[in-house]
């Protein structure tokens, strides 16, 4: 079938471009040990723009998308957040991204295969018409559709699921890494059992907290360690001014604190998050995308004695000293993705939050004409909100 959508390419000067593209009928299985099943035609409704699509973009234009296509082609229809509405069963759903021949979709060994939509190996959002799998279209709560139509608010929170669902299991790991990595010394320190002391180790990894990066996803890993642990101390560090719109409302949300990044050298940077937050730090959140975080983490020793370090970025590289990061009993972690019931959760919350306030639509008409330029000039700009979205298809959204 011959669709209208934006796909990347293989090109140096045009890696992003909207016109026909061809969309396929695709088997697929959503998890290992599940049967493969016929996909179902969508129509998509409203779609967020997530950074990875940039990067997807730069890569395109180095030439080193190929491995991303799905197989057989040699184009990636791109954009992963967003809701659609499925004609054959009368109804919105949210899509879940991540799927394939693997136990946990968080994680996947060597012998399994993974797909995601709009990013690695599938087809997603940004067209007019779509296939996906069956059990990998979610549904959205009651409530939220009048006439046959979404509320805007509504839908302007359902760009978020996929990264919401992120930061869920990003704070799944983090509590389980950090129960795990010091319980012992809590058992020594307060005396108790190891039931006690997992619970205990559990509450104080947060207990000084740095999220390096204040994007969406440093937003709502913040927010979400606050209302799971009221005690903990959220420090936000970011270069946007401490007046503005998207430093205030994340300051809000998430009850954390913040430092701008005014600083001539990354020593100094340190020594001021240092001071800020009372002392080192018992977690860094490093979610920037520049390699200013390890150095800050490791060699200008922010980050505590049997702390951990928890690499979100895509694209820095983490180095450090072997002879301190012994001794000091840091624990590094990198892992993306999301399980079924994270995004589903994500969802519930979601619907009951207030982020629709930092999503800002770009017209359809103007993003299609040129997507290089809209990229560029307003949804990855300086100037850039903090969520850009798009309606679609009009016809299923109440703008009024």
């Amino acid at each position: 079938m011959i669709v209208k959508g934006t796909y990347f390419q293989n090109d140096a000067e045009k890696p992003l471009v909207y016109g026909d593209v061809e969309i396929f009928h695709t088997k697929r299985k959503r998890l290992r040990g599940e049967e493969e099943k016929e996909a179902v035609l969508c129509e998509p409704v409203m779609v967020g723009f997530c950074g990875t699509d940039n990067e997807l973009m730069h890569m395109g234009s180095e030439g080193k998308l190929t491995s991303k296509f799905p197989e057989g082609t040699n184009r990636l229809i791109n954009g992963h957040e967003g809701i659609v509405w499925v004609p054959s069963q009368n109804r919105f759903a949210i899509v879940l991204i991540r799927g394939g021949n693997s136990y946990d979709p968080t994680r996947y060994t060597e012998e399994e295969t993974y797909f995601e939509y709009g990013c690695d190996g599938a087809d997603g959002l940004f067209c007019d018409k779509q296939y996906f799998h069956p059990d990998m279209l979610l549904p959205i709560p009651e409530g939220y559709v009048e006439n046959g139509k979404l509320m805007l608010s509504f839908a302007k929170k359902m760009v978020f699921p996929d990264p919401f669902a992120c930061m869920l299991f990003q704070l799944e790991r983090m509590e389980d890494l950090g129960s795990a990595h010091n319980f012992r010394v809590a058992m020594k320190k307060y005396k108790c059992c190891e039931e006690e002391a997992r619970k205990i180790a559990k509450e104080e990894i947060f207990e000084r907290t740095v999220i390096f990066g204040l994007g969406t996803t440093g937003m709502f890993i913040g927010d979400l360690i606050k209302k799971n642990h009221p005690d903990a101390k959220v420090l936000f560090v970011g270069r946007s001014a401490e007046d503005s719109p998207k430093v205030r409302f994340a300051l809000k949300q998430a009850d954390a604190e913040y430092l701008q990044n005014t600083y001539d050298s990354e020593e100094e940077l340190a020594k001021a998050i240092i001071e800020k937050l009372g002392g080192r730090a018992t977690t860094f959140i490093g979610v920037s995308g520049s390699n200013v975080e390890h150095r800050v983490a490791f060699e200008y020793k922010v980050l505590g004695c049997n702390g951990i370090y928890n690499s979100f970025s895509l694209g820095p590289k983490v180095t450090f000293d072997t002879m301190p990061f012994g001794f000091e009993n840091h624990l590094i972690f990198g892992s993306i993705n999301f399980r079924q019931d994270h995004m589903e959760q994500a969802i519930r919350l979601l619907s009951e939050s207030c982020y629709d306030e930092i999503v800002e639509l770009i017209d359809k008409e103007e993003f299609t004409k040129d997507p290089m330029a809209a990229y560029r000039d307003r949804i990855y700009s300086k100037n850039a909100p903090m969520k850009t979205a798009v309606i679609w298809n009009k016809n299923y959204v109440e703008t009024e």
